[in-house]
């Protein structure tokens, strides 16, 4: 007789290992399947992000700022340094340490709740059963379940143009493993996981070039934002060549990447390649068609409200379902269909998802954008703040950037904050519990924030809106 679950979760990533943990504390014998593979070749939980994505890739941008600084930000502290030399292979062992102390954390808080960790591929058959191919076995299991999460996740998109070999055409992943700094490197794609790849490797001495299709650099982001951190990467060295489409890449001693633009064909030598064009659905061989599951033509699993597809008792979440493809995002649909599971209320609210880009400055950002406002035609107010006149930035040296709120003209309800400079990450939180309790730009104009500090940033954009700040002219 095939062994019985309440929830079974397939995958281990931000959004199962959520799902699952939350499962087991609402007293549901839950068991979680995911079949990624660490270096070392034995299996880790934690899914792209922790292995190979968001957590990685922080090590190394926090390794290479410190190294930029250290042979450039230091003497206007009046700190003077010797002849700072750099240890890539030191560099990259501290992440993978680091990768390590945080998947075998999961690994821990799945012991302590009682969550049942099966390494190997997991795969739904009809009837709420799931077929489990255990790694190191040969022989599969069926299991049963009263529902099913799938929490796949999601894996680089491949180009044709550029075939990753993981070797000198890389994904991701294999930006994240260089051994030695690339004296020139080209980024195929200048969105979030380009720019912050671009920018470890440049901070560390490497020529980068990064081509993006686009004719509009970061296009989602609010314009006055982006074309801010587009004039900051400029001067900071990366090479941002827009409107530019990959067509071939040969391999000889350098790489050679062919792209067109508006002047016509264009040849790129690089000593590396990252293709960072965007991440698909991992949605390959994990249903069976007799499920009867839908998706749509790119892989993603239809869901409703409370990520339930139109298979009873299955669930889908995170970067296999709509919306974006971000690890929090995954955490909290799995916390809300771990909660609708057990008979409680759930909800994930998709309007106020903040976005973060790892930069330096770092880019941050929730709800609408200037320009959406202006397609939809809402009235709208902006308020903005540099922090070059907040005196916490001046006195870290870290001056570059501003805040910007967008308020609805008439209620004064806010739609929109956006921030490119120090510490965005951290600030945009403030932002997402105002957005989250419909508060006013006035209500946050009100609200007392202690001096010196970067917040004080957003306090004066909010008094902007309505002309009233402080610390810049209105």
């Amino acid at each position: 007789m095939a062994e019985s679950y309440d929830v079974i979760v397939i995958g281990a990533g931000p959004a199962g290992y959520h799902a699952a943990i939350r499962c087991a504390q609402l007293g549901l014998k839950t068991a979680c399947i995911d079949e990624f593979v660490g270096p070392d070749g034995e299996a880790a939980l934690g899914g792209t992000c922790l292995n190979v994505g968001c957590i990685p890739s922080k090590a190394l941008l926090d390794s290479s700022e410190h190294y930029h600084k250290a042979n450039h930000g230091l003497d206007a502290h009046g700190i003077k340094v010797g002849d700072v030399k750099l240890d890539v292979p030191t560099m990259i062992e501290r992440k993978n340490k680091i990768v390590k102390q945080m998947t075998g954390g999961v690994a821990q808080l799945f012991k302590a709740n009682k969550v049942e960790w099966l390494a190997g591929h997991g795969k739904l058959l009809s009837d709420r059963q799931v077929e489990f191919s255990p790694l190191k076995k040969k022989s599969k299991q069926t299991l049963q379940a009263e529902n099913v999460i799938l929490a796949t996740g999601s894996k680089p998109i491949d180009i044709g143009a550029a075939p990753i070999d993981e070797d000198r055409i890389v994904s991701s992943t294999g930006a994240l493993e260089f051994t030695e700094v690339p004296k020139r490197l080209g980024v195929i794609g200048a969105g979030v996981i380009g720019l912050e790849m671009g920018s470890v490797w440049s901070r560390l001495g490497s020529n980068v070039v990064l081509l993006e299709a686009q004719d509009t650099f970061l296009a989602p982001v609010d314009g006055q934002i982006a074309k801010e951190a587009q004039k900051v990467f400029t001067q900071q060295g990366l090479e941002i060549r827009l409107g530019a489409r990959v067509t071939e890449t040969r391999k000889g001693k350098q790489l050679s990447v062919h792209y067109e633009d508006k002047e016509g064909k264009q040849t790129l030598q690089v000593d590396k390649l990252v293709v960072a064009v965007g991440r698909r659905p991992h949605t390959d061989n994990l249903f069976h068609e007799d499920t009867g599951l839908l998706t749509d033509e790119r892989g993603f699993v239809h869901v409703g409200d409370h990520c339930e597809t139109n298979v009873p008792g299955v669930y889908a979440i995170g970067d296999v379902v709509r919306g974006p493809m971000l690890a929090h995002k995954g955490m909290e649909e799995g916390l809300m269909v771990a909660d609708v599971i057990a008979g409680k209320p759930g909800h994930v609210s998709y309007d106020t998802i903040p976005w973060v880009i790892y930069t330096h400055p770092e880019i941050a950002w929730v709800g609408r954008t200037e320009q959406s406002c202006k397609s939809a035609g809402i009235p709208y107010a902006t308020g903005t703040f540099r922090f070059a006149a907040a005196g916490r930035a001046v006195a870290m040296d870290d001056t570059v950037g501003m805040v910007k709120i967008i308020a609805h003209k008439e209620t004064d309800r806010i739609l929109g904050v956006h921030i490119v400079g120090p510490q965005a990450s951290e600030l945009i939180a403030e932002a997402v519990l105002a957005m989250e309790y419909a508060a006013s730009a006035e209500d946050l104009a009100r609200t007392v924030h202690a001096h010196p500090t970067l917040s004080e940033a957003v306090h004066e954009a909010a008094l902007h809106v309505h002309r009233q700040a402080i610390h810049r002219g209105n």
